[in-house]
């Protein structure tokens, strides 16, 4: 069985790697930790081979070449889940905050919040917010243990939504933040940090 030598660190929309770093201070974990940063988003320079999430997918499967658990915050966790099925067996565990993970989930309660964060933030791509990925009959395939963690109080991704990713995903658990927003995995680091060193120590997959 193997267990994770890196720790890969996905943010959200908004490309800020820094948004991962309070929870990553906590974990004892001894796998090195790697923040990606997204190409055009922020500081982070363009990168001529990424002009799409198909690009950025592939990226981040380029940085897998070792037993690495991923963990992603909100629509980054599409990308965990696609690099998770592109690389099964490198990809030891997924840890999965307030994630859409390619559900539709307006359907689910979800606050549409794409228009919004487009008007506040008009310097980042517009192709990773627009993104509209189903993986609905893909999830049964990802056999990873998977953490999912949400708050009972995002409107952006409500609780309906990591339930509903409980029941499709076949390897997974869902710890809830009493009061937890969008942004539980930074605000509530503290609390969350022992909850994922127990989960990345467990067995991963062969």
């Amino acid at each position: 069985m193997n267990a994770p030598t890196q720790l890969l660190f996905l943010p959200g929309a908004s490309g800020n790697p820094a948004f991962w770093q309070p929870l990553a201070d906590q974990l004892e974990h001894p796998a090195e930790r790697r923040f990606l940063a997204y190409p055009g988003f922020g500081d982070e320079p363009k990168d001529p081979e990424v002009e799409n999430f198909e690009d950025l997918v592939r990226k981040v499967v380029q940085q897998i070449d070792k037993p690495t658990a991923l963990i992603a915050q909100s629509m980054g966790g599409v990308l965990a889940l696609r690099a998770a099925l592109a690389k099964p067996a490198l990809v030891t565990h997924l840890v999965l905050a307030a994630t859409s993970g390619g559900l539709d989930t307006q359907a689910l309660g979800a606050h549409d919040w794409r228009e919004e964060f487009v008007a506040q933030n008009p310097h980042l791509p517009d192709w990773f917010v627009t993104l509209r990925e189903d993986l609905t009959g893909e999830l049964a395939y990802v056999q990873q243990p998977v953490m999912l963690l949400w708050g009972d109080a995002d409107p952006i991704s409500p609780l309906s939504v990591g339930e509903k990713l409980l029941e499709l995903l076949p390897n997974s658990e869902l710890d809830v933040v009493s009061n937890g927003g969008h942004d539980l995995a930074c605000a509530h680091a503290r609390v969350l940090a022992p909850l994922v060193d127990e989960f990345l120590q467990a067995d991963a997959i062969a």
